[in-house]
């Protein structure tokens, strides 16, 4: 019998385990997934396009054919010049144009690519030039994000757990180790001695009876028998009235008297307050499909505005450009001819951080709901189905 069921206490221990590892490793493997998904999608799209040759890069060219023309031969003394007005030139070209889209949108270059937006990294070396490209990476930030703050939230409890942990036995062997040393043979031995006297000499006394305390009271013995219950019902009456009238009345005594007390009262009253922040937001149960609205109308009124100070903008590029701000991940690939008048707009990117914040969080619960319906599925597949004996 003993061995029969060892191998049963292993396989349920495994499934435990498994269980337990189940739904950490379903986070990680979805975000892989979705990474993946990323570099096929972008490597598509903006590996195969085709390269236009713009008016832009026209004039490029032949500005740059000017400057070579007009270096003349005595290079010595045309050399400064003739550098700042390259400087200049390069400033303005875009490096789209000397890029080949196959090498640069690979498939481990759109790996990269897919990293640096849903991680909100944005180094900008590389990003979406074409339009469809564009669209596709707003609209993966916008399930992307969510995912990655899961998996770094939980990922951040296990390291959290693992390192109290580890704390926390080392701090025990540290005692151990402390007490070893400082603890010899015959001090030890006198302490356990008195330990176990102290021990030894301990007696429970049970509870006294009515009877008991009456007697115990030196007012109560003088007086005849008929009176004792009926002082003592008001004995007991009398204290728990003390015991049940409201605190606030003694602290209100006290402020009035004493208002450092009261300083003290608010300055609590403050510090509570710190503990209820984030508390509203977990509250928070508003249909996502809402929050997306409301994001795409905040980002649509600053896209109807920029473009009247940024000329080389229209609608689609100054909405692209608002959501990577707000996004926080910031390519770098949409230059501002005016940025100070973007300054402006700094409540505007503050408030909008804080709509884009809420959506994320909420997009985070209704993935952790959905992750709680795939294991409870998952696991009523894996349950043994009941046998039904006939009678």
């Amino acid at each position: 019998m003993a061995t029969k069921s060892q191998p049963l206490r292993g396989k349920t221990t495994c499934k435990k385990i498994f269980w337990a590892v189940f739904p950490h490793a379903c986070f990680i493997l979805s975000l892989v997934i979705y990474a993946f998904l990323g570099a096929l999608m972008f490597s598509h799209i903006e590996g195969t396009r085709e390269v236009a040759v713009s008016d832009d890069y026209r004039t490029f060219l032949q500005n740059l054919t000017y400057l070579a023309r007009k270096l003349s031969d005595n290079v010595t003394e045309n050399d400064k010049m003739f550098k700042n007005d390259i400087r200049e030139l390069f400033n303005t070209a875009d490096p789209a144009w000397f890029i080949n889209p196959e090498d640069r949108w690979n498939f481990f270059g759109s790996l990269f690519f897919s990293c640096t937006v849903f991680t909100t990294v944005g180094y900008g070396n590389t990003y979406p030039v074409t339009r469809i490209g564009k669209y596709l990476c707003m609209l993966y930030a916008l399930f992307g994000i969510p995912l990655m703050f899961l998996v770094l939230t939980d990922m951040g409890d296990i390291l959290a757990t693992v390192l109290s942990k580890s704390y926390n036995e080392f701090r025990k062997i540290q005692t151990k180790i402390l007490a070893s040393k400082l603890c010899s043979g015959s001090t030890c031995s006198k302490r356990n001695e008195l330990k176990s006297r102290a021990q030894s000499k301990i007696v429970i006394n049970e509870p006294l009876t009515i009877m008991e305390v009456l007697k115990s009271q030196s007012g109560m013995k003088r007086r005849p028998v008929k009176y004792r219950n009926v002082e003592l019902f008001e004995m007991l009456i009398a204290r728990e009235n003390e015991n049940t009238q409201p605190a606030r009345n003694k602290s209100m005594e006290r402020w009035s008297s004493c208002p450092e007390l009261a300083r003290e009262k608010t300055v609590s009253r403050v510090i509570e307050n710190f503990d209820k922040i984030g508390k509203e937001l977990e509250k928070l149960d508003v249909p996502i499909v809402l929050m997306v609205l409301v994001i795409f109308v905040y980002i649509s009124c600053a896209a109807a505005i920029l473009p009247n100070w940024e000329k080389n903008m229209d609608f689609q590029e100054a909405f692209y450009f608002c959501f990577i701000t707000l996004t926080t991940i910031g390519f770098g690939d949409t230059k501002l001819e005016h940025p100070k008048f973007f300054l402006f707009f700094s409540l505007y990117i503050i408030i909008g951080m804080e709509i884009v914040f809420i959506a994320f969080k909420l997009g985070q619960d209704r993935l952790i709901a959905l992750y709680k319906k795939v294991i409870s599925f998952c696991a009523e597949k894996n349950m043994p189905s009941k046998k039904i004996y006939p009678k």
